[in-house]
């Protein structure tokens, strides 16, 4: 966002004028923001000018670099953090090296830093990271597998995990197990965006008496919704 970059340069420039540039916490802020709005290469200048960095700093620069596309220089940072700042690995940083392996289809690298992170750092897996692992398996036709790693879960998997699912089910036509994966976002989310995404598929796969089921169930439970409203009146 153009607005947010020119607001915090304006920021950044105040930090300048007033010598808190260098304070790790502002730094590491100024870090964030850039990172967050795409101007990867201001962020990997304060970044690389910094004498001592901490983890939100780290966590920062990789998820920067994974969320825009640049997943090797998100992994080049992740093992880097490993050699210079191992101590400070979290499941954050976890959560930012899974993303990248994800948007750049490093499926084997996924794997191991999964195990990784639980044999090496004992970090317990959050529904983020099997979030990220079922997004990863999903994008590489590993539907099975994704939904083998869900069952094993010792959480309840959420919208997102369910939700890397279908959308996994989507692209490789697996109709089977969207079914499952709708029907436990349903249930999450009634109004959600997975009951439509199974309709598509239904759809492109020519099964168009299921899209046309799906549809008036979902206009069903629609109208059950408004039905149920209620008004508050206020004074």
């Amino acid at each position: 966002n153009v607005a947010n970059v020119k607001h915090g340069k304006e920021i950044h420039g105040f930090a300048l004028m007033v010598g808190l540039e260098h304070d790790i916490y502002v730094r590491s802020a100024l870090i964030d923001m850039y990172a967050k709005c795409g101007c990867l290469f201001q962020a990997s200048m304060l970044f690389q000018k910094m004498p001592r960095r901490n983890t939100p700093t780290w966590n920062s620069m990789i998820f920067g670099y994974a969320n825009h596309g640049y997943c090797d220089e998100a992994i080049e940072h992740f093992k880097r953090m490993e050699i210079e700042d191992r101590e400070k690995l979290n499941h954050l940083t976890f959560t930012a090296a899974l993303t990248a392996c994800s948007h750049g289809a490093k499926l084997e690298l996924g794997r191991n830093l999964f195990k990784l992170m639980q044999e090496n750092y004992r970090i317990s897996p959050r529904l983020e990271h099997y979030a990220c692992m079922v997004d990863l398996l999903g994008r590489a036709g590993e539907i099975t597998e994704a939904y083998d790693l869900i069952k094993a879960m010792p959480i309840e998997p959420d919208l997102f995990v369910w939700g890397a699912l279908l959308g996994a089910c989507k692209q490789h036509g697996e109709i089977e197990l969207a079914e499952v994966a709708a029907k436990q976002l349903s249930e999450l989310e009634p109004q959600g965006a997975g009951t439509r995404l199974l309709s598509s598929l239904y759809a492109g796969a020519g099964s168009w008496a299921n899209a046309m089921k799906l549809k008036k169930l979902m206009k069903k439970k629609k109208s059950i919704t408004f039905s149920g409203c209620s008004w508050v009146e206020a004074s």
